[in-house]
């Protein structure tokens, strides 16, 4: 009999659809990455509160990923004000991903965040974000490659490519993982890292010192984050193929442990 490949809950966010339907959503890169990447079984579960059982769901799964969004993180949740500028936000994914981020942590559950996930993954230990990385003194623009006339860039390849390198703790998490002090990686956000909450280990940061990759101290699991999308070509990139296959080594010892 074939063994069950692990399950993986990939958090929905929310989204409306032809301007008055609400929905769930989550991009087909990051389900491709845990399937095909990390071995595992990736299962959607909706970012809304009121219909999201996060007992039953951990319950279920045997790791957690936390994909990139549209919507930053409100800030609220780091003492600061909202700003029209700074929309859309994503209320009930904040709600869930905050408690289930802690909940992953104190049970060992595998949790792997990609872009907004590393920022939520900061709040959830009392971090703060910044909502425009490229207004602070001396950072880049990390957000995605535009057109001259403001549009979004139409080829793939350029939104996607490796934008600037990425300096790794020496000896830390993810430079023995890679094998390798400096990685190269793609660039899709404005809002980042500004303070690092407690227990956040800063693995990574970019060129300009912003905070690319994080570690969760002390957790029992597999527990990191990035700021750059590695479901990107994650079975041939072999930075993003390293962390899936990494994250996916974790899902299968912690299902066997269950």
């Amino acid at each position: 009999m074939t063994a069950k490949r692990p399950v993986v809950g990939v958090i929905g966010s929310a989204h409306i659809v032809e301007g008055k339907f609400t929905a769930q959503r989550v991009g087909e890169r990051p389900l491709r990455a845990v399937a095909e990447t990390a071995g595992a079984l990736p299962l959607i579960f909706a970012g809304t509160p009121d219909i999201t059982d996060l007992g039953a769901l951990l319950d279920t799964v045997d790791g957690i990923l936390l994909t990139g969004a549209r919507a930053n993180v409100h800030p609220s949740h780091f003492g600061k004000d909202e700003n029209p500028a700074h929309e859309p936000y994503d209320r009930g994914r904040d709600a869930i991903a905050l408690e289930l981020i802690q909940a992953c942590v104190a049970r060992g559950v595998p949790l792997f965040g990609i872009c907004r996930g590393l920022q939520e993954m900061n709040v959830a230990f009392g971090g703060s974000l910044h909502p425009e990385i490229r207004e602070l003194p001396g950072r880049m623009n990390h957000r995605m490659p535009r057109l001259p006339n403001g549009e979004p860039h139409p080829d793939l390849d350029v939104i996607f490519a490796d934008r600037h390198d990425v300096r790794l703790k020496p000896g830390g998490v993810f430079a023995k993982l890679l094998g390798a002090e400096t990685i190269r990686v793609n660039s899709l956000h404005g809002q980042g890292i500004l303070e690092p909450g407690r227990r956040v280990v800063v693995e990574g940061v970019a060129e300009d010192e912003t905070i690319e990759a994080i570690a969760i101290a002390d957790a029992p699991g597999f527990a990191l984050g990035v700021q750059w999308h590695a479901e990107h070509e994650a079975h041939r990139n072999p930075i993003n193929r390293t962390l899936f296959e990494a994250f996916g080594a974790a899902l299968a010892t912690y299902r066997r442990s269950r």
